[in-house]
């Protein structure tokens, strides 16, 4: 919402939008909005390491790693040379979509009694990719806009690569738990990849 408001709702094209370097009320809430952002990175960083450190094998893959290691240090360099512009759509989508994972964590962390009201796990799964999706379309605007004036293009391809990344990423996750993971123990099905199962040497 704090996006929206911040000028997706207001001045953006949702097109080739540069950024406002002013001190209008619009490009200040923007700035203080991706700091937030960032912020919420950071705290997930700090979750996995905890994870890591608790050892918790089964909740820490490769994807979680990898996703939760790269984007705060990210989104600080992107902040600090550009906050807002086009490059922000995908911190919308994606603070969107985190509330539904959320509101998912949040139920699942009240235990049995709310398992009935957990089947749509899978749906979850395929936002995620729709985010992919729709973060790539959006910035790969710029690719067919000559006169876009966006002012750091090495955002716009990192994006790119990111929403690239992460969609491969997440579909191998759903191939593990939804296609492949469908024959496989429970104890294998994991966030992003299987896990590695310790197998006793005879």
């Amino acid at each position: 919402m704090q996006f929206l408001m911040s000028g997706w709702l207001s001045t953006y094209t949702w097109r080739c939008d540069p950024v406002d370097y002013s001190n209008s009320p619009e490009a200040l809430r923007m700035v203080r909005v991706a700091w937030l952002f960032m912020l919420s990175k950071v705290i997930e960083l700090m979750d996995t390491v905890i994870f890591i450190l608790r050892k918790k094998d089964g909740q820490v893959t490769f994807l979680h790693v990898f996703h939760h290691s790269v984007l705060p240090w990210s989104w600080w360099w992107g902040i600090k040379i550009a906050p807002g512009g086009m490059g922000s759509f995908h911190a919308m989508i994606n603070s969107s979509v985190h509330v539904v994972m959320y509101l998912y964590y949040g139920l699942s962390a009240l235990g049995p009694v709310a398992q009935p009201y957990l089947w749509w796990k899978k749906h979850m799964t395929a936002i995620q990719l729709i985010q992919f999706v729709l973060v790539s379309l959006h910035i790969s605007q710029y690719y067919f806009m000559p006169s876009c004036n966006y002012q750091y293009p090495v955002i716009i391809h990192l994006i790119w690569m990111y929403g690239t990344i992460f969609f491969v990423l997440f579909s191998n996750f759903w191939y593990h738990s939804y296609t492949k993971g469908k024959r496989l123990p429970r104890a294998v099905q994991q966030n992003g990849t299987p896990a590695i199962t310790k197998v006793k040497a005879n």
